[in-house]
Order: structure tokens, then C-alpha cells, then sequence
């Protein structure tokens, strides 16, 4: 099990610093260890999804310089929250899924902004929200959606194959 979440927060790390400056499209790039963190965490429970989170998010802010905690602390929350929410809901079906990883890519945005301003961070909430934070979440709805949708089809063909 320890492997298994060092694999998947470590690959959707490097995913993110090599394949997001790829999947840019106008200065937006999607948020790799969210989509990682919340299908993690729907599959594994709020533990797991919070352990994974907080590591997901250390190696991002360690890579991308800046405040160090902050992604950490937001992916958590949202690992802890959706592994909770995924525990006492049947959340298994894409069309479930791919609407809640938008709404979490919105929330981690705004606590993630919340946390900034505590330390003084210079930008307009109308702003940020317009130009950072929906097209990210936007854009991992797209993604979360592509993932999702392969691994329902993997998990079929798993089935098929049994």
C-alpha cells in the first residue's frame, strides 16, 4: 500500500513538471497532482487521499519555489475531504467524479488564495479567479475526465478479460 501511494504521488509529480509546461494551452496548465489526489483519494479513502495530497502538494511547492506548505496543506484537505465524502456517497460513476474534481479544483484554488493572503499576496481575487483558477479547473475537468473515463474502460476490460 505504501508503495502503491509513493508511485502514484511521485509519477503524478513528475507528470506535472514534465508534461503540464506541455499540455499549456494559454497560460493554463493543469493542476496533474490534484486530478492525482482526488481519484487517489476516491479510490482509497481520506487517509490515503490525505497522506498522498500532502505529499503531492510538498513536491509541487518544492519544485515551483514559493511558500513551502501551502499546496501541501490544500491538497490534503481536499484528499481528506473527498475520501471522506467518497466513503459515505457512491461516487464511482465519471459523471459524479469529473463535476466534483472541478468543484474541488475551485476550492483548493480559493483556500490556496485564502492562505496566500495571509502572507500578503499582491493579487485581485476577481482577477485570480478569472484567469487562474477556473480555466485550471476547467481544464482538470477536461483531464479528470479523459483519466477517468480510461479507467473505467481498463477497469471493463479487466473484467472481460476475468
Amino acid at each position: 500500500m505504501r508503495g502503491l501511494l509513493a508511485l502514484t504521488v511521485f509519477g503524478g509529480g513528475i507528470a506535472h513538471a514534465t508534461l503540464a509546461p506541455a499540455l499549456r494551452i494559454a497560460d493554463v496548465a493543469p493542476d496533474i497532482p490534484l486530478i492525482v489526489v482526488v481519484l487517489l483519494a476516491l479510490r482509497r479513502g481520506s487517509e490515503f487521499g490525505c497522506i498522498g495530497g500532502f505529499a503531492a502538494g510538498l513536491l509541487q511547492d518544492a519544485a515551483g519555489g514559493g511558500l513551502i506548505g501551502v499546496q501541501a496543506l490544500t491538497k490534503a484537505l481536499v484528499g481528506f475531504g473527498i475520501g471522506t465524502l467518497g466513503a459515505r456517497l457512491r461516487v464511482t460513476q465519471p459523471l459524479v467524479q469529473v463535476p466534483g474534481l472541478v468543484f474541488l479544483s475551485v476550492a483548493e484554488g480559493l483556500v490556496r488564495f485564502a492562505l496566500l493572503k495571509l502572507f500578503h499576496f499582491p493579487a485581485p481575487f476577481v482577477e485570480l479567479m478569472s484567469y487562474v483558477v477556473l480555466p485550471q479547473a476547467l481544464y482538470n475537468g477536461f483531464l479528470g475526465a479523459a483519466l477517468v473515463l480510461a479507467l473505467a474502460w481498463t477497469e471493463a476490460r479487466q473484467r472481460d478479460v476475468s
